[in-house]
């Protein structure tokens, strides 16, 4: 059944008033919770929004889990039952949650200098508060940015984007309404370079059209970097001021 929402129109704009290229409003901040946990963030990408707090590295509650040369992740999201229309509560053995765990999980070893913290354990706790799509970006933009307030060593900022493609057209950065409306992806870099931590392709996309996506998707991962390390700079600015004062 064709979407009743005109996703692109023939002016180049989208039903949201943004351009193919253009990403949703981006807030973040960082911590939010200095008191419960290690590391805090929030993140907004358009009505998506994301709280994440991080403990660690610490002893394992469970030492049989700990390895004697890196650190280990543990990963677990929690989806409340008000973030979408349906008020549909999940569970934390769903099967869309444990993908998107498992995948922050692998995206985060990779990232962290996990070497330095033999025998210990980081654990990530994400929340989310609102869905209107690109789920496991946020929840990767935040980890990120809650490691960091962590003071958890990264070779640099892990960001999160998605791209879809709509006939021959490539969107950046797809909100609710778009995702179930073409395929996409969701692509992960580490910092400004051409790394790529994560690409998770949702349906089948011709192969001369995934070159585009992914393009558009790295560019709005180095865009979101950028914003992401202004917000870290001004929040350390501030605690330098009243560190002074």
């Amino acid at each position: 059944m064709a979407s009743r929402v005109e996703i692109y129109s023939p002016e180049g704009l989208r039903h949201d008033g943004r351009r193919w290229n253009e990403l949703r409003n981006f807030k973040c901040a960082i911590n939010t919770h200095p008191v419960s946990c290690d590391g805090s963030s929030v993140v907004e990408q358009g009505n998506t929004k994301v709280l994440c707090n991080v403990v660690g590295p610490a002893e394992p509650s469970n030492r049989s889990r700990s390895n004697a040369e890196k650190v280990v992740f543990s990963v677990k999201i929690v989806v409340a039952p008000f973030s979408t229309i349906e008020r549909r509560k999940r569970s934390q053995n769903d099967n869309r949650i444990q993908e998107m765990s498992l995948a922050i999980k692998h995206i985060f070893e990779d990232a962290v200098m996990v070497h330095l913290y033999p025998r210990s354990e980081i654990v990530i706790n994400l929340y989310v508060v609102a869905q209107d799509g690109g789920l496991l970006q946020a929840c990767v933009n935040a980890a990120s940015l809650a490691l960091v307030d962590a003071g958890v060593p990264m070779y640099d900022y892990v960001c999160a984007c998605t791209a879809g493609i709509y006939d021959r057209e490539v969107l950046l950065d797809l909100n609710r309404i778009e995702e179930s409306d073409m395929p996409f992806l969701t692509m992960a870099t580490v910092g400004n370079s051409r790394k790529t931590s994560l690409l998770q392709l949702e349906m089948k996309v011709q192969f001369d059209r995934l070159e585009g996506m992914m393009a558009a998707a790295m560019s709005g991962c180095h865009h979101i970097r950028d914003l992401i390390d202004k917000a870290v700079r001004l929040h350390g600015k501030s605690r330098l001021k009243r560190t002074i004062a």
